[in-house]
């Protein structure tokens, strides 16, 4: 048993699908993929998200404003607690830092992020954080306004050891997505290899960032499986081992979810 603990389900390509998304989720079933986490990124895509969680008995989701959306406005902490209410919405986010695409608008994310930190303490659930390029400004604003006890995830991580170990000091996970088997990402391997079994999970980003062998082409969900086994060969273990673990660490940081799958009951 798997979970694909990010994903974008709104923004799938599925041209391959006769029947459309219910084709790409059915997909990730047969590959003993039970549950998908569809995440939100702005204040228009909201309840395409959930609508989307609503329908698909597999499917929870998060809502919440990218770094790279905030121009198009920003979510209050009333807000994103409001949001936050409905059974299916397991955390908020995607939000955070992204300095590597936009340099212009560091206040107005700084801001966002300290907003969906607050609001998930209030909330009590956890934050998906999308960082890059930010480490340091990540990190400063976790420990300023965000809870220990309702800590996070940092997605598709891709920065240094240094940042992870911090990030893991205060509660969060590490989330590993297609990227590690690119072949130019030799020092995200040595970072997966050093996280703590139980501080890691597993992710596609679909439609983003296709592991190897799909790469090139568009991710879906039911990739995460080839993510789960390359991350289970470097860490020394069976992929049934690495599901296993990952699942589990998946259903402590977002524990609402778990009522929506009655699989992760025998773990």
């Amino acid at each position: 048993m798997l979970v694909d603990s990010h994903c974008h389900l709104d923004r799938l390509n599925l041209d391959k699908y006769e029947n459309g998304l219910e084709g790409a989720i059915e997909s990730a079933l047969a590959r003993d993929i039970h549950q998908l986490l569809c995440v939100g990124i702005s204040i228009d895509n909201r309840k395409d998200v959930v609508s989307i969680a609503e329908k698909f008995a597999a499917v929870v989701c998060s809502v919440g404003v990218h770094p790279l959306d905030v121009k198009a406005g920003l979510a209050s902490e009333d807000d994103l607690v409001e949001w936050s209410a409905h059974p299916k919405v397991v955390a908020l986010g995607e939000s955070g830092l992204d300095y590597y695409y936009s340099k212009d608008d560091k206040d107005l994310q700084q801001e966002s992020f300290s907003i969906h930190l607050r609001a998930a303490a209030r909330a009590q659930l956890p934050v998906i954080v999308h960082t890059r390029d930010a480490r340091e400004d990540t990190i400063a604003l976790i420990k300023e306004h965000g809870s220990e006890q309702h800590a996070g995830v940092l997605h598709c991580f891709t920065e240094n050891w240094e940042m992870a170990k911090k990030a893991i000091d205060l509660n969060y996970m590490i989330s590993i997505s297609g990227i590690v088997t690119f072949k130019n990402a030799s020092e995200l391997r040595d970072v997966a290899k050093q996280i703590p079994l139980d501080r890691l999970l597993v992710e596609t980003d679909s439609p983003y960032l296709a592991p190897v062998p799909y790469r090139g082409r568009p991710n879906e969900p039911q990739y995460v499986r080839e993510v789960a086994e390359y991350v289970a060969e470097l860490k020394g273990i069976s992929f049934e081992e690495l599901a296993q673990i990952t699942t589990r660490n998946f259903y402590q940081l977002f524990p609402q979810a778990e009522a929506f799958n009655s699989e992760a009951k025998v773990l």
